[in-house]
């Protein structure tokens, strides 16, 4: 959608992180979150880890989103907030956004309409489920970041010069697009019409997280597999549209 229609990403990610960040200046909290994601690693060789360079954005929404971790770190800086800054990969599970794959996916195959399927299938994402990047969520609550010092503390611990760090919430386990819709297809019961489409300007052929640094601050790491995720989205869905 940031090709169709940037603006809403300025607004939003920009302008209204600012919004939220004037509000924090204003009454400090003893730990602010905010979800990032694993767009902003661009095309890196996977895996990924927090340490890896996140220069090179392929879309105005990872821009965007690297923009927001930058104010965000500029903040913590000079106002002393503590941060943390969670960069999601590709999330999915039930009450997601109606626009995302799965969702999509879902709603067509039971419509026995075709579902488009960008990259002609060759690409591979690791999803993370939503009850697992809400686990890592409360965990992370009390790990409340503090200024590293770079004379005695690892260098993805936190920032030398704000109470500030990014972590990966991922699996660690990409799942290739193919098998991702046939793992709907089994949920549902049901072949997929497929229409295999190129590759989308400004997306990524692999995510694959490194959560190492996840593991060694709250000793959890996301585990639900794919099979066991999709079936609990098809249930909510059929449940909810009574389809």
């Amino acid at each position: 959608y940031s090709l169709e229609n940037p603006r809403t990403y300025i607004d939003a990610n920009l302008v209204g992180t600012f919004n939220v960040l004037e509000r924090l200046r204003a009454a400090p909290p003893k730990h602010f979150l905010f979800a990032s994601t694993s767009s902003i690693y661009g095309a890196n060789p996977p895996p990924v880890a927090e340490t890896d360079r996140a220069d090179y954005p392929l879309s105005l929404y990872a821009a965007s989103k690297k923009a927001g971790e930058l104010m965000a770190h500029a903040y913590a800086h000079l106002w002393n907030i503590p941060t943390t800054g969670i960069r999601f990969f590709t999330a999915y599970g039930p009450w997601g956004r109606p626009d995302m794959a799965l969702y999509r996916f879902v709603a067509a195959i039971l419509k026995d309409e075709a579902i488009e399927i960008y990259g002609q299938g060759r690409m591979s994402r690791d999803f993370t489920y939503v009850d697992d990047l809400v686990e890592a969520i409360v965990r992370l609550v009390p790990v409340v970041p503090r200024r590293a010092d770079p004379d005695t503390d690892a260098p993805d611990f936190a920032s030398p010069s704000a109470p500030f760090r990014v972590v990966n919430v991922g699996r660690g386990a990409p799942v290739g697009l193919l098998d991702f819709v046939a793992a709907i297809e089994h949920s549902l019961g049901k072949k997929a019409k497929r229409k295999l489409l190129p590759m989308q300007p400004g997306d990524v052929p692999v995510t694959h997280a490194r959560a190492d640094l996840l593991v060694r601050l709250t000793g959890y790491r996301p585990q639900t597999p794919v099979d066991q995720g999709v079936a609990a989205f098809v249930d909510w869905y059929r449940a909810y549209y009574k389809s």
